[in-house]
Formats: structure tokens, C-alpha cells, sequence
């Protein structure tokens, strides 16, 4: 095997052989061994693994002002940018620094609703499992799920809903590539944004047989809280960042209640601070001729940031003359013709 095979597990061979045990671990960004300490591990995956080799690193001025902004203003944050600009990791990094807890992540598909974000109630199952119930004779006995309280069984909130629950410091929401949503979501989000709550008919129609009016619901946490009266309605209106990879326009309405920063091209500088919180200051170094090779070539492609990470993590394994062509099928323009 030459030099710059080594790296190489699977060799295509067609003979079995133990190449998996010199795998090496993964990179920080899709290492989800972490989950199993507690928490998702999107911190470390968003922020970076080595993200305090990065603290002398400052967002620009535009992008603290329009933070604070909307921080101060209770107001979403639209963001826009090209891919891998750093958009959903802002959001991680607010979190981070005021210690607002885990982020609530909201993926936007063309198929996503606002219904999706504020909550889900699974009649079927609870329809299921009343049945079953009534075969053993337990009907709508207390504790069966028959029983008027026993709703909140079924219901649980999205990522949207939770951001909306009562508390004294706001959650961190993101709602990420909102230009990916069918034409309605944007509007469908301007009353919820603008009023911060929403109601849960489900509950409202049975909340005057409700103990108190209150049934306990689960959050898209996992944690369990009641509502009241079938309303949430939040005290400190969450830290909400939309982002946008730019690929349409937004309604005038949502834009008027929305904060909009736009993140520019990264220089080399925030480049190398990006490498260096993910994979440490080595890394940095090494692949510093990677950094200026992707910066001389985002000038005129479009590229993604995480394309220079898993360029520089994986040329590290690998010997010349293999290393440069690996960086090169690896960093491939976005906007190229298919």
C-alpha cells in the first residue's frame, strides 16, 4: 500500500479485514457520543469542541448591535447569509453566553406548518388506547386514558409551543432555513410572534373538567409542564433567530417585526478562528493554505464553510499528493450545474 493510501479503511478489496479499528474518532461536529452525558451535544457541534481557543474572537460591530437589538426590543432575528455563514451557530452562541439553556431548533421543510411548531395531538393513539381500555373493563375510570385528565398524555408541544411557555429568562429559539417553508408559513407566524401566545382548542373544549383547568402536556424537551386553561402564554418572549440562506423574499409584515442582520463573507481571520474553535490551533495552522485557497475561491463560488472543515479534517489523515486533491473533491461549488 503507497503512502498516501494509508489513510484509507475501506479499500476495495473485497477481503474482510479489521480496517474499522483504526477509524479514527469522528470530528467534533458529528461526534454524538456526548448526547448520552445529557443535553444533544449541539453546543459543542455548533460552537466548536475547542471553542475557548477561540475566544479572542468578537462577532463585527453590525452583528453585535443587531443582536442586542433584537435582545432588547423582543424581537425575532432574521438572519441571512450564504451556507455555512455562521447563521444557526449565532443562536448557539447567545445561548451559550447568557446561559439561556439548550437551543429549541425548529428545521423548516416545504411541507412544515405552523401547527408543527406550536403543538401535536395524537387523537389516534389516545383513540387506540381507549379502546383497549374499555376491552378490559377500564372505561373512563381515573388513570385510564379514557379519563378527561389523561389528554395531556397525547399532547405535546413543538419547538415553537415551548419557546412560548411561561418563565422568567427567554428560551432560545431557532428557526432555521425559514426560506425553505411553502408560502403561507411566514404569514401564519406573524400573529403568534407578535402576541407571543397561542391557544390549544384540544384543551380549552375540556378545561372546565380539567383539575384546575390544567393538564400536563410534554415539551419538545421531554419535560413535562401544565397548561392552563388551554392558553400558552409566554412571560419573557424567547430569543427567536430565523435564518435564511437568502433564497426568497419575505413578506413586508414579517419583515417589519422581525430585526434583520445579514452576515458577509467570512475574511481569513474569522475563517481560522472558525477552524481553530472546531478542531484546535494545530489544525489551524496546518491547513492555513486550505483557509486562503477557500477564501481565493468564494470569491467567485459559492462555497460552504463546513465544506473548508471537512477539507482540512480529513486532509490530515492524508499524504501529498493526495491531500490537495482530496480538499478539491471536497470543496466543490454549491451553484455548479447538475
Amino acid at each position: 500500500m503507497t503512502e498516501s493510501s494509508e489513510w484509507l479503511i475501506y479499500r476495495g478489496a473485497g477481503e474482510p479485514h479489521d480496517g474499522m479499528s483504526r477509524l479514527p474518532p469522528p470530528p467534533p461536529w458529528r461526534d454524538f457520543a456526548g448526547r448520552d452525558a445529557g443535553g444533544d451535544g449541539s453546543q459543542d457541534r455548533r460552537l466548536g469542541a475547542h471553542r475557548h481557543l477561540a475566544e479572542l474572537h468578537r462577532p463585527g460591530a453590525e452583528e453585535l448591535e443587531m443582536i442586542n437589538a433584537a435582545l432588547y426590543l423582543r424581537r425575532p432575528l432574521l438572519v441571512t447569509g450564504s451556507p455555512g455563514a455562521g447563521k444557526s451557530t449565532l443562536a448557539h452562541s447567545v445561548a451559550y453566553e447568557l446561559g439561556l439553556g439548550e437551543v429549541l431548533r425548529w428545521s423548516i421543510v416545504s411541507r412544515t406548518t405552523l401547527q408543527d411548531g406550536l403543538y401535536h395531538y395524537d387523537a389516534i393513539a389516545r383513540l387506540q388506547d381507549v379502546q383497549i381500555a374499555a376491552q378490559g373493563g377500564y372505561g373512563s375510570a381515573a388513570g385510564s386514558p379514557g379519563a378527561v385528565e389523561a389528554i395531556g398524555s397525547y399532547l405535546r408541544l413543538g419547538p415553537l409551543g415551548t419557546a412560548l411557555l411561561p418563565s422568567d429568562t427567554p428560551r432560545v429559539l431557532l428557526i432555521d432555513e425559514l426560506d425553505k417553508s411553502d408560502i403561507d408559513l411566514p404569514n401564519d407566524l406573524l400573529n403568534v410572534l407578535e402576541e407571543g401566545e397561542f391557544e390549544i382548542p384540544e384543551l380549552q373544549r375540556i378545561a372546565d373538567r380539567l383539575p384546575d383547568g390544567e393538564a400536563e402536556v410534554l415539551t419538545a424537551d421531554g419535560t413535562k409542564v401544565r397548561v392552563r386553561d388551554g392558553r400558552v402564554r409566554c412571560h419573557a418572549f424567547p430569543f427567536v433567530v430565523l435564518t435564511s440562506n437568502g433564497e426568497r423574499d419575505f413578506p413586508a409584515p414579517l419583515m417589519r417585526r422581525c430585526i434583520h442582520l445579514e452576515l458577509g463573507r467570512p475574511d481569513h481571520n474569522r475563517l481560522a478562528t472558525f477552524v481553530r474553535a472546531h478542531l484546535g490551533d494545530e489544525a489551524a495552522r496546518a491547513g492555513d493554505d486550505l483557509i486562503a485557497r477557500f477564501l481565493e475561491r468564494s470569491r467567485t463560488e459559492l462555497l460552504a464553510t463546513d465544506q473548508l472543515l471537512n477539507a482540512i479534517h480529513l486532509t490530515a489523515a492524508a499524504a501529498p499528493p493526495s491531500r490537495e486533491r482530496l480538499a478539491d473533491l471536497l470543496i466543490q461549488r454549491l451553484d455548479r450545474s447538475r
